[in-house]
């Protein structure tokens, strides 16, 4: 029999799928929180369904939609401007484009970008969270973000982020704006089948596409920076830690694959120093510049686009 304390620790869990900060934190960091694995497993799951929904051409074109944009707000708010402020941008924009990374399924831009910064400040060191030099492949791939220890937002280290209160709801919050996506494709496609049953979709193969299937990609590939981009690829500079650059990688995260760039100068706006290393973040962060949403996008400097290893 469950005893009373077990249940009230089984429940304050459960709500912290909900709200952050319920949260409960065990000392060990490579213990396992199994209850948000659950989730985590479920939505892959759920990727099967395709198997019962179908395809239609309405529905991947969304799924690569969602991949695309939500990417981006990853790698270029939650990576380039919340964790290394490569850029400045206005509160609207700052906003908007937080809302947009939490669709990704990441948690908080606080939380995001709080692991993200002690990362660069022990990067393949015994207290990086996520180095497959120290953890192994398998755990820095994703089974760090699922460990207990892991679980609260670094406030310390985002203190320039926590004044704003609409970042720090959306990172208490962090499930209110996927739980928001995933509602809104079930209905628009149930809305579809019924307005335009020529586009051939419903309201769960909108949701296994567009929400299931693409998330899990943009896990995936994300997580790989992570995983991948400290394994296999090329070593350009000489970092401390074991960053790599991967041609595949930054195809697959719009540019986030050439890492060993960016631990040699993470402070860029750019991470594909060299015209032929391809950064669509980039190039899209250069057309929001232009429009006036961004703007002093931190350069590569000279030396480091020259070619010279350093």
């Amino acid at each position: 029999m469950v005893s009373v304390r077990a249940t009230r620790a089984i429940a304050r869990q459960v709500l912290a799928w909900f709200d952050n900060s319920a949260g409960v934190v065990n000392a060990d960091p490579q213990r396992i929180d199994w209850l948000r694995v659950l989730p985590f497993l479920g939505l892959h799951l759920a990727c099967a369904a395709v198997l019962w929904v179908g395809t239609s051409v309405t529905a991947v074109a969304i799924a690569a939609a969602l991949y695309l944009l939500r990417m981006f707000a990853v790698t270029a708010f939650y990576h380039r401007y919340f964790s290394h402020r490569a850029f400045k941008t206005s509160r609207a924009a700052q906003l908007f484009f937080a809302v947009l990374g939490a669709a990704a399924v990441q948690r908080g831009p606080l939380w995001w970008a709080g692991h993200h910064r002690h990362h660069h400040a022990h990067a393949d060191r015994p207290g990086d969270a996520h180095s497959p030099r120290h953890h192994g492949f398998l755990w820095s791939h994703m089974g760090w973000f699922l460990a207990r220890a892991n679980f609260p937002t670094k406030l310390e280290l985002v203190r320039d982020l926590a004044r704003y209160p609409e970042l720090r709801w959306l990172d208490r919050f962090d499930a209110a704006v996927p739980a928001a996506l995933a509602v809104g494709l079930y209905v628009s496609g149930a809305a579809l089948e019924r307005a335009a049953p020529q586009l051939g979709t419903t309201g769960w193969q909108l949701f296994v596409w567009g929400f299931a299937i693409s998330t899990v990609a943009v896990w995936h590939a994300t997580f790989a920076v992570n995983s991948l981009a400290h394994t296999i690829g090329r070593r350009k500079f000489a970092t401390r830690d074991g960053s790599r650059n991967n041609f595949g990688l930054a195809l697959l995260t719009l540019g986030e694959g050439w890492h060993n760039n960016h631990h040699r100068y993470p402070s860029s706006a750019r991470q594909g120093f060299r015209w032929w290393e391809l950064d669509f973040t980039y190039y899209a962060l250069r057309a929001l510049a232009l429009a006036g949403l961004v703007w002093d996008l931190r350069p590569v400097p000279g030396h480091l686009r020259s070619g010279a290893a350093q």
